[in-house]
This record gives C-alpha cells, sequence and structure tokens, in this order.
C-alpha cells in the first residue's frame, strides 16, 4: 500500500504493461486467479459480445460480473472507467463490477445498483472512510462460501492417458487361404480354374 508521503512520487511509476487491452486481459487473469483461490466457481461466457466478462457462484445463485483496472492517479485516489465503448453501461449490464487497483493490489467488488449510469468510479485505497471502501474486497457479495482471505495456488497438476513406451509387437499380414466354393475339393463340377486357384493357394501357405 502507499504511504502518504510516497504520494508526490507516485506519478513518477510506469505500467509494467503499457497496452492497455492487454493490461486489460491480464487483470482478467489476476481476477480469475483470486475466484479460484477462494474456491468460488467461475466460467466465462463464449465470445465478445456480453456486457460482462464472467459468471461467478453457484447454481441458483450466478452472478455476472465486469472487470476492470487503473492505474490512472488523481491525487490521492484513482480512477477507474466503467464504459461500454465510449458511454456508460446501460442498466441491467451485470451485476457486479469488480474494479483493480493495480498499484495498490486491491479489489473492489461494487454492485451496479451503486454505479448505474456512472462512466466511472474513482477509489481510494488509502481513505478507510471514503466513498466505495465498504466494497474493498468484498468477496462475499459474489458467494457468501467465498473464504475469508485469499489462498494461494501453490502448483496446478494435469493429467494425460498413458501412452506405451515401445510400440506393439507387429504380426505380419496374412494372406486370404480360405478356399472358394469353385475350388475346394466338394465341388464336384470342379473345373481348370479350380486347379489352378488351388495351386496358387498352396503356394501362398508355402510362402509363410
Amino acid at each position: 500500500m502507499t504511504k502518504p508521503k510516497d504520494w508526490k512520487n507516485r506519478k513518477k511509476r510506469k505500467p509494467k504493461i503499457v497496452d492497455k487491452k492487454l493490461r486489460g486481459e491480464w487483470a482478467e487473469m489476476v481476477f480469475m486467479t483470486r475466484i479460484i483461490e477462494l474456491g468460488i466457481p467461475i466460467s466465462k461466457p463464449w465470445g465478445e459480445m456480453q456486457s460482462y466478462d464472467f459468471v461467478v457462484g453457484r447454481t441458483r445463485r450466478f452472478v455476472s460480473v465486469q472487470v476492470k483496472s487503473t492505474i490512472c492517479e488523481v491525487g490521492t485516489g484513482y480512477v477507474c472507467s466503467v464504459r461500454g465503448g465510449h458511454k456508460p453501461y446501460p442498466p441491467g449490464s451485470f451485476d457486479f463490477l469488480a474494479a483493480y487497483v493495480v498499484h495498490e493490489n486491491a479489489w473492489y467488488i461494487i454492485p451496479e445498483d451503486e454505479i448505474v449510469g456512472q462512466d466511472g468510479v474513482t477509489l481510494y485505497p488509502n481513505s478507510p472512510d471514503s466513498r466505495y471502501e465498504e466494497f474493498r474486497e468484498a468477496w462475499h457479495l459474489l458467494d457468501p462460501n467465498a473464504g475469508a482471505a485469499p489462498g494461494h495456488i501453490d502448483d496446478i497438476q494435469g493429467c494425460s492417458e498413458e501412452f506405451l513406451t515401445e510400440p506393439p509387437e507387429l504380426i505380419p499380414p496374412r494372406a486370404y487361404t480360405k478356399l472358394p466354393r469353385f475350388a475346394r475339393d466338394d465341388n464336384h463340377g470342379g473345373n481348370s480354374l479350380g486347379s489352378w486357384f488351388r495351386r496358387v493357394i498352396s503356394l501362398q501357405r508355402l510362402s509363410y
């Protein structure tokens, strides 16, 4: 957390991810990681046409979340844009805003009713009595069963099919040796074609 004596020096900080779209994608990954650490189920809608980024929660209590991040410092606070395109989101676009103050590593889980019609919010992580501080790290609003504090993902394990290290023993192909009706001895009407075919079959058997 930034100390008051450092406020004058904060504007010198430069973002590690300069591209805004890439930084937004990174913030979404940070959000997913935090949600998984808390044990909250999360899903992402197909495509990019929805007005929300994620659906979190459990059966009969799913909520939609729009994720935003900010590094824009104004005075002692941070301004976080909440726009869809160049205008505020229309009412009913999402259930909660998840605003991430990057430099403070602070999340704000704000209900839509608190910001409906606004094109941005100003957050003051260093002012306990400021507006929206009651929603700081308020993960329980997304899921009452969420952990009290984020855990840590130590490792990720996966599984795959077990494959043979050596190829199976190859079985050489066998020639077709079943005699057709016209070439069998019980074919009393046998002819020269039958005799020729029986000779070919015999030679094939000898070759194996």
